[in-house]
């Protein structure tokens, strides 16, 4: 009988589920390679997605991409939307700020958590991809 692992891929007894960190850097390396178009403004709002989530948290991080507004950031949103985050799975650009000022605060403290490690994995597959920008 298949397993649902961590990002709805049926797996089999001898392909062990993903783990939670697996499926964020899949995401990442899926998700990075197709920004074409306005990959250095891409790579800014990514690098500045993890410090304003340490200090802004994460509603304020939210507004700092909407506040943006150009289409790199309204790309990295729906990025986020996508990743699986508890409490923000099936968000795109238009939901996923206001899914986070509506949620309950340990789901917020969850949420927050998640979206930094995301950020992270992001991070490191924009460095990946476009290292000579």
């Amino acid at each position: 009988m298949p397993i649902q692992s961590q990002d709805n891929a049926p797996r089999t007894p001898e392909m062990p589920a993903l783990l939670r960190d697996q499926s964020r850097a899949l995401h990442a390396y899926k998700v990075v390679p197709g920004v074409q178009a306005n990959c250095k403004e891409y790579k800014i709002a990514v690098n500045d997605l993890a410090a304003n989530l340490m200090r802004l948290r994460l509603a304020g991080a939210m507004a700092a991409l909407e506040r943006r507004g150009d289409e790199a950031s309204k790309l990295l949103l729906d990025h986020l939307g996508s990743a699986g985050i508890p409490g923000l799975q099936g968000t795109n650009r238009s939901s996923l700020p206001d899914r986070v000022r509506h949620l309950r605060v340990d789901d917020y403290i969850l949420a927050t958590r998640e979206m930094l490690l995301v950020a992270v994995w992001l991070k490191r597959s924009v460095q990946a991809t476009f290292d000579g920008d």
